[in-house]
């Protein structure tokens, strides 16, 4: 085919080549949302788990001190 001749397609061909690329990017469009949404459950997510990361900091410290407290008293 040479480049700037025109191309000749059937109108029901060109019909059926648009609904394709609608549906195409309707899909296209799910995906994004449902990656928008897993990125944002994973968010949530890594929160939490840094929420508890530091609250179990907190219980090995004061766990800690209470040991060095009762097996050392003249601390």
């Amino acid at each position: 085919m040479q480049e700037g001749m025109p191309v000749f397609v059937k109108i029901d061909e060109y019909k059926d080549v648009l609904e394709v690329l609608k549906l195409i990017n309707d899909k296209l469009e799910k995906a994004k949302s449902v990656l928008a949404k897993v990125n944002e459950l994973k968010s949530k997510e890594d929160n939490e788990l840094e929420m508890w990361e530091a609250e179990l900091d907190d219980i090995e410290n004061k766990l800690s001190l209470m040991n060095r407290t009762l097996l050392d008293p003249s601390l």
